[in-house]
């Protein structure tokens, strides 16, 4: 009886320490783990097209199609032509299919992309993959440089637009001229 409690614990730690491992935060200051992933207009957009050339905004959301992903999505739309006018690339990201996001992009006639980590392999390298196995609704904001500028992990759905205009003002990210 002893043993098989010893062993239980002994598996119960190594399934804690395995998890903790496999879903480590990445922190301000560290580099964007290396993504490729298809958007809703069905281009392929990977890290390297950026580095060096534009910063980046990644607001992730749970799950295409319910009612905070759809109002978070639709404030960053309204904001499109206050976003537009910093020199950043920005999208929404959801662990769902490429074709689900698709159709989540068209309902809500998005002028911005919606990128798919089916597989989940980038939301496990950012940290923001939860216990439910769908992304954690948090934003990330990317230098140039490729290094994470700031993690917004109190995303208000309904502001969202206007919330990651002026996180990009306080970033100092430029304006396109």
């Amino acid at each position: 009886m002893k043993t098989a409690f010893v062993l239980g614990a002994t598996l119960l730690a190594s399934l804690v320490l395995m998890n903790r491992t496999a879903h480590a935060e990445v922190q301000i200051g560290d580099e964007v783990p290396e993504f490729k992933l298809v958007g809703s207009d069905g281009k392929t957009y990977t890290s390297e097209q950026f580095k060096g050339k534009q910063a980046i905004v990644i607001a992730w959301f749970p799950k295409a199609f319910t009612g905070g992903c759809t109002k978070e999505c639709k404030s960053m739309r309204e904001q499109g032509e206050t976003l537009k006018q910093f020199d950043v690339a920005y999208f929404t990201a959801s662990c769902d299919a490429v074709k689900k996001n698709m159709d989540f992009a068209a309902s809500l006639d998005l002028d911005y992309p919606i990128l798919s980590d089916p597989d989940k392999t980038f939301a496990k390298a950012l940290g923001c993959l939860s216990p439910r196995g769908v992304s954690s609704r948090w934003t990330y904001y990317i230098g140039k440089d490729g290094k994470i500028l700031h993690i917004d992990k109190s995303v208000k759905t309904e502001t969202h637009g206007a919330d990651i205009a002026a996180q990009l003002e306080t970033l100092g990210i430029a304006k396109k001229q």
